[in-house]
This record gives structure tokens, sequence and C-alpha cells, in this order.
């Protein structure tokens, strides 16, 4: 399935170069909308990405959006878009992106008991994340000069989406020399999913659906190339990015289910116990909580747009020249 979807992402971002390519030197044609020109833009985009989920946080309580982000597991989201213009208000945008996320229980400072229960919890992942979306872009202050002579430079701007995403997580075992190894989750069932034994652990796709939700500023350098500063969210529904959601299970099942080989890695790393509030325990208790089910995963990030107007520019901005506007 990880191969699939790579090479699936892999020819979606070549086809995009390709169109991104044709349309440069294509400079004689315009596509045509209804009555209107459309205008295309391609371009790339990176910045900082963040996930919100069971594993790491902040101080405190787990909570939802800003307040649970670790800043010290920041990390970079790449990626490639296409963008169709059939008015200067409205934006049709295919994306394909390729991050990484990451969870650890042990990076949370200690303030209080909150964070302890966590710590000795002592559960990690992390995952490659690849995304492919389609999105509406919404320009609301273009609409105040859409009979005027100029163009506005700077536009905010919200979307809304859809996507596919394919994640696929892995936990850590540290032997008594302090080496780590690391495994893939999802084939140990480290919550019982599928196990007779556990109906309401059902097992989850690697593969899954997401919703983008976000916005913007946009600010044209000149009449070809803009730059954009973009907070995008991605709604998911899983609560497994990070393997976590529900209860400790017995660890003889385990056993029952999984090769000898898989079923010993599974007992190890489901649950990782530090003695830190209760001295002298080894493992939690069957049923025991383990993740918090009410809320799904979710990841989002800041980024940075550079983008390119293709193809002839006669009849949009440049016989209107660009300027800073009176409203926006």
């Amino acid at each position: 399935m990880k191969s699939h979807l790579h090479n699936f992402v892999g020819k979606r971002i070549l086809l995009l170069l390709i169109c991104t390519y044709s349309l440069n030197i294509s400079y004689s044609q315009s596509l045509l909308f209804g009555n209107g020109n459309v205008k295309v833009e391609a371009g790339i985009n990176l910045g900082p990405s963040f996930f919100l989920g069971d594993l790491g946080g902040n101080r405190g309580k787990g909570t939802a959006f800003l307040k649970d982000v670790n800043l010290g597991l920041t990390k970079m989201m790449k990626g490639v878009f296409l963008t169709l213009y059939p008015s200067r208000w409205l934006g049709l945008r295919i994306a394909a992106d390729y991050t990484y996320l990451e969870g650890r229980d042990n990076i949370i400072n200690t303030n209080g008991i909150d964070e302890l229960w966590r710590k000795q919890r002592n559960l990690d992942f992390r995952s490659n994340v690849w995304e492919v979306y389609g999105c509406v872009e919404f320009f609301p202050t273009t609409l105040f000069s859409l009979e005027s002579e100029y163009e506005p430079r700077l536009r905010p701007y919200c979307l809304i989406g859809l996507g596919i995403f394919h994640f696929n997580p892995q936990g850590s075992v540290t032997d008594a020399n302090g080496n780590k190894t690391w495994y893939y989750l999802q084939p140990l069932r480290t919550e019982g999913e599928g196990m007779s034994e556990y109906p309401n652990s059902k097992p989850y796709k690697l593969t899954q659906m997401n919703i983008p939700l976000g916005g913007g500023l946009k600010y044209y350098l000149s009449e070809r190339i803009n730059i954009s500063l973009e907070i995008l969210y991605r709604k998911t529904f899983t609560d497994y990015i990070d393997d976590v959601s529900k209860n400790y299970i017995d660890p003889k099942y385990f056993v029952k289910y999984l090769s000898p080989q898989d079923a010993a890695i599974a007992i190890k790393i489901s649950d990782k116990f530090l003695p830190i509030i209760y001295p002298g325990m080894v493992r939690y208790p069957p049923g025991t909580q383990r993740g918090d089910n009410k809320n799904a995963d979710t990841y989002f990030s800041g980024i940075l747009k550079f983008g390119i107007r293709m193809g002839p520019l006669q009849g949009s901005i440049q016989t209107r020249q660009t300027r800073c506007p009176t409203v926006y």
C-alpha cells in the first residue's frame, strides 16, 4: 500500500510539472472557462507542520489545537500545487504534499500530575505522511474591486477541500544497551484491532480521507509572481495516526493472534510503562485507558507558497496594473 501511494503521488507530481512546463511555453494559447480566460498558476510550498493527537503535547491535560502544540517536534512540509482561476474571487487548486509527523511522551515538560501520567505511559510514534487534495479558494475582498481598473496586490483568502492522505506509524523499542529499533505498529494490533475479544477495536486503514481547511494572505510581487502565507488544518476521520486511541489489552492475546516474533514485539511496544506514579508496577492492567478516542488525530501546517502565473497575461493583470489597494 505504501509503495502504491508513493507511485500515485509521484505520478501526480510529474503530471503537474509537465502541465506547468506546457503552460509556460504555450503563450499563444489560453484555457477557456465559460466566456472568459482562466488564469493558471503553479508553484511550490514549504513550511512547518505540527501533529495533534494522543502522544506528546504541551503541559497540562491534553487539549485541542494550538494549546497542545509541542514546538520541539516541529517538522517540515513540502509540496507542489496547480491552481485555476476562472474569476478574480475564485480559485480551484490541486496539490500534493509530504511531511513527517512525530509524537513522544518523554518530551513533555513536567509541571504537575497530568504530565507525569503521560510520561509514565512513555509511548512514541513517527510516520511519513503523503497527501493529495483538491480545494476551492475564495477571495472575498476582491468582490469590492470587480469593477475597478486595478487588481489589488494583497488578497486575503480562505479555502476548503477534500483530500486523501497516507500514513504508517512506527513505534520504538529500546534494548538494555540503549539501542532503539523502530517497528510498524498497525500489523502488531496494539489495542486489539480485529481481535474477537475486543469488538470495539476495529482495524484501521493507512490511507484515508481528510478535509483541508484554512486561509491566508496572497501578495503579488509582480504581474506574474506572487507569494502567500497560509495556515492549513486537516480534519481527519481516524484516531490512529499515532496508533493510540482506546485501552490497554491483555498481552496474552498478542500470543494468540500474532506470530511468536510479532507477539514478542507487540508485548514490549504496546505498553512501555515507566514506574513514576506507581513504583513497582511493570505494566498497566488490561482495560486501563491508553488514549482518548473522543477526538480524531489531526495535523496542520503553516506554509509559504511561491506561485507563478502561466501563459499570456494580456487581458488580465498586465492591462490593469497591479497596485496596493485602498480596500484589499
